[in-house]
């Protein structure tokens, strides 16, 4: 099913490397945009980002890639990943040196696509789990890591041991590292509920519609959401399939269809839903929307609990009224993720490279990661939740009370491509396509693509 060979990647990213350069598209052709990283507005590629001290002559020196400018960035999981790479080139000054190579997330994957293209992947590289992992196994271009995890303990550190690795395991073999967890759920600002009479969270969709026209009622935007960034709305749109009982499986499998009863009607909750969204959306990035929530113009983002640390980081006085809930009728389901950090298989420093993932994931780097970015530690680590930032603990209610988990749509699809025309499919239909049109060319593409590969 998954037909991903080295010399398509290789030369799809080198396509999309050019089409970025010369003011292209800049969505992402393999794999697909990465959903929840840091945020997009990040500058241009630069090098060297966070370094202390400079590295002298007989260092061994390596590199990694990352979706934010370690500089310039007010999020706050950034930030700290700042002061790791700070950290460990202080540790280890005189023996090895970590530098950064930083882009914005928009253009992060055609960038790392390029860098593999050219023979120039870096040594370390943050990724996505799940199904998009294997764009980089697959041609052998991420390393296993399985014999460093268990080779000293390692592993054990780990919330569920080997269980962790289940989003980043391939035939047995484990190839990238959580860094942390993060739920996709609803964030609200608890005054504008107030002010608008609503008094108990939605816990189904009609619940939802009758909260954002109690919202608008009282002279606020409902929702602002990014159509701009295709990701932050093909997840509400995954959202919706769920509930709606859609089995992506068995569409990948071709034992079900896009034009099916129950992917119809989620799409059309989506149009039925997009009425309550900022007037800006279509052309709107995720941090424009982000911002629109923390700056009070809107009254709730569906967003990933990694958006925590960028409310935070960008308004420290939002904190206090930023309340969030599990999005409506899913039936206890959550999307959820981590960020993930993967080693080049060809670098010519594993030992050094191995040494610096692990201090993505010491205790000083995952209670940062807790009583700081927000985000859920991957770790047996003790952490102060009275530091912690307080929508922490409203996902870790989230999160603990979820019946089980599942992951981004356009990163579950039988291929990368597949879910990149989801995602783009998705924005058609809010900018006006037919539902059914719209669906129908998502079929064609499986037809094309998928089922009679």
């Amino acid at each position: 099913m998954k037909k991903k060979v080295l010399s398509v990647l290789l030369s799809t990213a080198m396509a999309a490397s050019m089409l970025a350069g010369c003011g292209g598209s800049d969505t992402p052709a393999a794999p697909a945009a990465d959903n929840g990283g840091s945020q997009d507005t990040a500058s241009s590629e630069a090098d060297g980002n966070a370094e202390a001290p400079a590295a002298s002559e007989g260092v061994e020196e390596i590199t990694w890639m990352f979706w934010d400018d370690l500089n310039a960035t007010e999020d706050l999981i950034s930030i700290g990943y700042k002061d790791t790479v700070e950290r460990f080139n202080k540790d280890y000054e005189g023996k090895y040196h970590v530098n950064v190579v930083t882009t914005n997330l928009e253009e992060y994957y055609p960038k790392l696509n390029a860098l593999v293209a050219a023979g120039e992947t870096p040594d370390c590289f943050i990724v996505s789990p799940g199904p998009n992992l294997d764009v980089y196994v697959d041609p052998g271009v991420a390393a296993d890591l399985t014999d460093y995890l268990k080779a000293d303990g390692w592993m054990d550190t780990f919330n569920g041991g080997e269980g962790a690795f289940s989003q980043q395991t391939y035939d047995g073999k484990i190839y990238a590292v959580p860094l942390n967890i993060a739920a996709a759920c609803v964030f609200y600002n608890t005054e504008m509920f107030e002010a608008a009479g609503i008094t108990t969270m939605p816990t189904d969709w009609q619940g939802m519609l009758d909260a954002c026209e109690k919202l608008q009622g009282a002279g606020y935007t409902p929702i602002t959401i990014s159509a701009g960034t295709a990701w932050c709305l093909s997840m509400l749109a995954g959202y919706l399939c769920d509930s709606e009982g859609v089995d992506l499986a068995a569409i990948d499998g071709g034992n079900a269809s896009w034009l099916d009863a129950n992917v119809v009607n989620a799409t059309n909750k989506l149009v039925e839903i997009s009425k309550y969204f900022q007037p800006t959306a279509a052309g709107d990035t995720n941090d424009v929307a982000t911002a629109n929530f923390y700056n009070e113009e809107a009254a709730m983002l569906i967003q990933g609990s990694w958006t925590i640390a960028q409310i935070n980081g960008a308004n420290p006085d939002f904190e206090s009224k930023c309340g969030v809930f599990a999005f409506p009728g899913t039936d206890g389901r959550v999307i959820a993720k981590s960020d993930s950090i993967a080693m080049s298989a060809k670098t010519a420093h594993p030992d050094a490279v191995i040494a610096f993932m692990k201090y993505f994931t010491d205790d000083t780097a995952q209670k940062y990661t807790a009583e700081v970015g927000g985000k859920i530690p991957v770790t047996t680590v003790e952490y102060d939740a009275s530091k912690a930032p307080a929508q922490l603990a409203y996902v870790m209610d989230v999160f603990g009370n979820a019946k089980s988990t599942f992951g981004f749509y356009n990163e579950s699809m039988a291929t990368t491509e597949a879910g990149a025309f989801f995602d783009d499919t998705m924005v058609s239909i809010y900018l006006g396509t037919p539902v059914e049109d719209g669906l129908a060319s998502l079929e064609d593409f499986y037809k094309n693509n998928v089922w009679n590969k």
